[in-house]
């Protein structure tokens, strides 16, 4: 399927409608959609109608710009008033939300038309969508592998042609590590950037919104319609959002960069070293200055994140406990039913999780674990914003491996775990960034990541066009 600006262009020219959009994605959807499962909520009437309503804007002179018509999808732990909302959870199985995140409302009112929500592993805990406990998403690349977590239904949508451009989540790489696997472009901006309002919460200090889009001119366009502050999320920054598609525009010569030698370690694969140091290369004769910098401490972000994020989420999660949210299970008391609706309500990771989480929060382990780890998330930052006192942007690996097989690594979850391991740093230290393709290896998509100081999105975005157009090659 074209990018979102190149269909935007056609319904400009008068060479397409939006309603011709939209039952274009539909019947992308229908081709692929039963192999590749993208979607647990479809809207084709409300869609439909949505695009007639765009179509009726545009005749009379009334469009809402680029946005205006173009079918779109968002993760199922965003809010949207009215339509189930699921966060890949039988607890939240049949909730309809009263009120739409922020991130959807913004979209709406610029006209874009919600094709549908898309799978994910369960409340945003995973790396493949093997955990959504409505059925795992394929990789559309190769079904049999797995297309990445936890916003791989966001993933497979794009990347599949079924529409234009989705939103997703992050917490530590679920917009950037799909996107990898799958081949299309995967942002996440810096932390309060994008409004959490209306996102279902796992993790609070380190969630955040992204976009999958089909290159990055696209990824440019949709942050720029769901960045700047709300009084609804005080952690929304104030900073004012800069011009994206100008800074694509003008690309990164005269940038500078660093590849980190701990994003190149043991562990990667030696084709994707290769694929980033062969970008690197291009990006020197390009004009950009590549220069040594060190993240040392990057090499512990891993076991922080599993010691920070899960204690969140024991948090968030007791919310959901059979009373307000999803079914309630028959007890004799209230601890019973509390304990049975929560053990039938969620799925193995997600219990593993808030388990983990209970206990580094438990008394005698607060200390050891947890305090420790949010030390360590200090240290880190510190250590980035150092880095970028000598480079402009860092280049390195997305993932260390591409897309792997169905049941691999759901046996062993620390294997899982380490599907993350290169973006866990940013989710930790509250950077903006993306994921940009590469080369195929051995088929398969490969993921360039390129990442920028806090709020420096628009540099982040001119280094990554360049990358993009030197990529390709």
């Amino acid at each position: 399927m074209e990018s979102l600006s190149a269909a935007a262009a056609r319904m400009a020219n008068g060479e397409a409608t939006a309603e011709q959009l939209v039952r274009e994605a539909m019947d992308r959807v229908a081709e692929r959609e039963e192999e590749l499962h993208a979607f647990l909520t479809l809207l084709p009437e409300s869609a439909l109608e949505d695009a007639r309503e765009s179509d009726r804007r545009r005749a009379s002179g009334q469009g809402h710009g680029l946005f205006d018509g173009i079918p779109w999808a968002a993760k199922d732990n965003l809010l949207t008033e009215g339509i189930r909302t699921t966060a890949g959870s039988r607890i939240l199985g049949d909730y309809l939300p009263p009120y739409s995140s922020t991130a959807v409302r913004r979209l709406d009112e610029r006209g874009a038309v919600l094709l549908g929500k898309t799978n994910l592993d369960e409340f945003a805990m995973g790396s493949s969508t093997e955990y959504s406990a409505f059925g795992p998403s394929r990789n559309p690349v190769d079904p049999s592998r797995v297309p990445g977590g936890s916003s791989g239904g966001s993933a497979v949508a794009v990347a599949a042609g079924m529409c234009h451009f989705a939103l997703g989540s992050e917490t530590g790489g679920s917009v950037r590590q799909p996107a990898a696997f799958c081949g299309v472009v995967g942002l996440k901006p810096s932390y309060g950037r994008v409004s959490r309002y209306g996102l279902i919460a796992f993790a609070s200090s380190l969630d955040q919104i992204g976009t999958l889009t089909r290159d990055v001119r696209d990824a440019a366009a949709v942050l720029g319609a769901i960045a700047g502050e709300d009084p609804m999320d005080q952690t929304s920054s104030t900073a004012p959002v800069p011009d994206y598609l100008a800074a694509v525009a003008q690309g990164g010569r005269g940038l500078s960069f660093g590849v980190p030698p701990e994003y190149l370690r043991e562990g990667v694969a030696p084709e994707v070293r290769a694929e980033v140091e062969r970008v690197a290369a291009a990006l020197e004769r390009q004009g950009l200055r590549r220069r040594e910098v060190s993240l040392p401490h990057t090499q512990y972000a891993l076991d922080a994140y599993y010691i920070i994020a899960p204690a969140e989420a024991s948090s968030n999660l007791s919310r959901f406990d059979g009373m307000r949210y999803g079914p309630r299970a028959e007890a004799q008391d209230l601890v019973e039913a509390y304990r049975r609706s929560r053990g039938q309500g969620f799925g193995t990771e997600v219990k593993r999780r808030i388990l983990l989480g209970a206990y580094v929060l438990s008394a005698g382990y607060y200390d050891t674990y947890y305090l420790q780890a949010q030390r360590l998330r200090t240290l880190l930052r510190q250590e980035f914003l150092r880095a970028f006192e000598q480079v402009d942007v860092l280049l390195t690996p997305t993932t260390p491996t591409t897309a792997f097989q169905f049941g691999e690594n759901t046996q062993d979850p620390l294997a899982m775990y380490m599907a993350d391991a290169l973006t866990i740093p940013a989710n930790l230290a509250g950077l903006p960034a993306i994921s940009v393709p590469g080369q195929p290896i051995g088929g398969l998509p490969v993921g360039l990541q390129v990442m920028a100081p806090p709020l420096r999105e628009d540099v982040m975005l001119a280094a990554a066009a360049t990358v993009e157009e030197v990529a390709s090659r």
